[in-house]
């Protein structure tokens, strides 16, 4: 689990405790339970896992507190305290279909193989107006085949992500995998929380043939590369796929080009170039690649530059998704004045734009610029694994080899055998991925 952003608020566990234990109706304005409820997951103790099931266990029926019992189930899921368990059990009786959502959740993360449990979860699927994937999920997770005869009717739903969901989980539950071409077609839904959705689904069903699909499927970049990385992660270290395999996809996925994506919409006349800059500001990254694509066509790009900057000093400089697609373009389109704004946007470690660090990283390299080896270098002492694999690769655009040496040996195994893989051809890549 990725806890990064997790402890960001300035609260100790007393703190914290003390605040989700004082009764609703006394919380102050500038307080908050449900931040007392999500900071608790920085402390795995008794003392906080029992003020969380306190606040489970308050059943006062205003919306704050119904909010702050949702989040204190999801944190005690979070937590895998065992001793929970009980008490999550009662939400799935609860008429919120949010409250059983999460209780579902967190009794997938705590794990257990009761029986009488994993039947009332089964059950819920014939529970109208409950939310079905989290519950699928689940069944899939905790290996309940009783529950096959239920999942087969969600197959074919209406709803793309409970389709896909369904799916996935009759799949997992039978080991019959012929069927997970349907979850891949959802990579081109027209909807992006299908799509999304799906690479979830081919995730948790560790199905390696639909990494290029994945590395093709318009959505953020951050849920292609999680896929592939989470993909890697356990296929390299099962044995189930090589780096060699996986190599082209991830770096395809980290340049993101938008050739290099199959979109799923089309303009049906001529877009003019302010309708396109506002397009880098849709919450559907399909239409942000669509965007992008037509403003590198060549009637475009000698304004594009100018357009960008504007909208950067306007808008985009506060807008994370935009932010990254500007920093991308001006990288693709070779705009050599940007060198400084890229620069910056390299080093920007505000948490919201850590994937603008990345896609500087790669503008960077389109650039040509070898004044940015020395900042492309400092970017190898980051934590953050594909700043670090873009920055190698855009070393590689720049000419740059000697910085190789200064990660031949990170802790990571993908950028281990990313620094070796160009410079060796006799290597032992399972002593490097696993030394």
């Amino acid at each position: 689990m990725n806890k990064r952003f997790f402890n960001i608020f300035n609260l100790t566990e007393e703190e914290a405790i003390t605040l989700l234990d004082t009764p609703q109706d006394r919380i102050g304005e500038d307080d908050s339970r449900y931040i007392a409820a999500s900071h608790l997951v920085n402390f795995p103790t008794d003392k906080s896992i029992n003020a969380l099931m306190r606040a489970v266990q308050n059943t006062d029926s205003s919306l704050d507190n119904r909010i702050v019992r949702r989040k204190s189930v999801e944190t005690l899921g979070r937590l895998q305290a065992k001793q929970a368990l009980s008490v999550i059990r009662t939400c799935l009786a609860e008429e919120d279909c949010y409250t059983v959502e999460n209780a579902v959740w967190a009794i997938g993360e705590i794990e257990t193989d009761n029986p009488d449990i994993l039947e009332e979860i089964a059950q819920l699927l014939e529970k109208p107006g409950q939310i079905y994937r989290v519950i699928l999920h689940t069944l899939a997770k905790l290996g309940y085949k009783p529950s096959i005869h239920r999942i087969n009717k969600f197959t074919e739903s209406e709803d793309a992500p409970t389709a896909s969901a369904a799916i996935a989980t009759i799949c997992r539950l039978t080991g019959d995998y012929t069927q997970m071409d349907k979850v891949v077609a959802f990579l081109q839904h027209s909807s992006c929380n299908a799509r999304r959705a799906c690479i979830q689904d081919l995730i948790d069903t560790r199905y390696y043939p639909a990494i290029p699909q994945i590395a093709r499927c318009p959505v953020s970049v951050a849920f292609r590369l999680r896929a592939i990385r989470i993909l890697a992660d356990v296929g390299v270290e099962n044995k189930e796929i090589t780096f060699n395999e996986i190599k082209p996809y991830l770096e395809q996925t980290l340049r993101d080009h938008p050739n290099d994506l199959d979109l799923v919409h089309e303009y049906d006349q001529s877009p003019t170039l302010d309708f396109l800059i506002q397009e880098l500001y849709q919450t559907d990254f399909g239409r942000c690649y669509l965007a992008s694509k037509t403003l590198l066509l060549e009637h475009y790009a000698v304004q594009a530059p100018t357009a960008l900057l504007q909208t950067y000093d306007e808008e985009a400089y506060t807008d994370y998704g935009a932010h990254y697609h500007v920093m991308k373009l001006l990288g693709w389109l070779r705009y050599a004045p940007a060198y400084d704004l890229l620069i910056e946007a390299l080093h920007n470690k505000e948490p919201q734009f850590q994937k603008s660090r990345s896609a500087a990283a790669i503008a960077l390299g389109e650039l040509g610029d070898r004044r940015a080896i020395p900042d492309l270098k400092k970017s190898l002492e980051t934590q953050i694994w594909d700043l670090k694999y873009a920055a190698l690769m855009a070393l590689e655009k720049l000419g740059d080899t000697s910085s190789r040496e200064t990660v031949a040996l990170d802790l990571d195994w993908l950028i281990r055998v990313k620094a070796t893989f160009a410079s060796a051809s006799n290597v032992n890549w399972n002593y490097i991925c696993k030394s």
